[in-house]
């Protein structure tokens, strides 16, 4: 099977290198190389240099809306497309032209916790349970049907960073057992109840800002949901801080 990935942090790099060790992957997509670190030097993403050490083409349009990034994508032939934190949309055009379409992989249960934050989003709600959700994409905001889910508790030490962790190694598990049953033919599409979907919205710095006329609970989750980004912070006697633990006493 024909594969062309599209993904761009380290999240999508361990699919990627999953997918290499079963799959022919003919090209990836990620987004254009950015300024990076106190030198603001041009850096790749992780997805970027996983592919270059395996000699992999890699495509770095700034928009898949132009016929020229559309025509470049088609001519590769690929049966289906992964993407996983790719970060750009993907028209109708591109999502028709595999095979199989575009698959991606989500980190929640979906429908729970469409959009851009879904993991701080479990955290910061005091869910308990979250998971990886490989969707059938459509032209809507993570609605596709669910090919694939798989959940994982949410320990009550969990930050986004550690819950993180763990839905990346699931993801890229998730993926592959995903194109396994895809070529036998074992996928059972399910619909989402869109009555169930909640939305996990972009984080923003302003957001992290501690309001301490909340629970103590609900305190220790921002905590542990704005982990490593943006970060819990307040001022103490004027000088502003970062908090980066809290733990609920006895």
């Amino acid at each position: 099977m024909k594969i062309i990935f599209a993904g761009t942090p380290h999240f999508a790099a361990s699919a990627l290198a999953a997918l290499l060790k079963q799959h022919q992957v003919v090209a990836v997509l990620t987004q254009p190389d950015r300024p990076s670190g106190r030198g603001m030097q041009l850096t790749s993403s992780p997805v970027k240099m996983l592919a270059q050490q395996h000699g992999i083409p890699v495509l770095q349009p700034a928009t898949l809306k132009t016929p020229e990034a559309q025509s470049e994508v088609a001519a590769w032939g690929a049966d289906v497309m992964v993407v996983a934190a790719y970060g750009l949309i993907l028209p109708q055009a591109v999502l028709d032209m595999p095979r199989y379409g575009c698959l991606n992989i989500h980190a929640s249960l979906l429908p729970r916790w469409r959009g851009a934050a879904p993991i701080q989003r479990a955290i910061l709600a005091g869910d308990t349970e979250t998971g990886i959700t490989i969707m059938q994409m459509d032209a809507g905001l993570d609605t596709g049907d669910m090919l694939l889910k798989q959940a994982c508790v949410i320990e009550p030490q969990d930050t986004a960073e550690t819950l993180h962790d763990k839905l990346t190694v699931m993801g890229a598990q998730a993926i592959v057992e995903t194109l396994r049953k895809l070529e036998a033919s074992l996928l059972v599409p399910e619909k989402q109840n869109a009555q169930w979907a909640t939305y996990a919205a972009k984080l923003s710095k302003a957001e992290a800002t501690l309001d301490w006329t909340l629970s103590a609970a609900h305190i220790a989750r921002a905590v542990r949901g704005y982990f490593p980004f943006p970060v819990a912070n307040t001022v103490l006697r004027g000088t502003p801080i970062k908090v980066l633990r809290a733990q609920l006493g006895g």
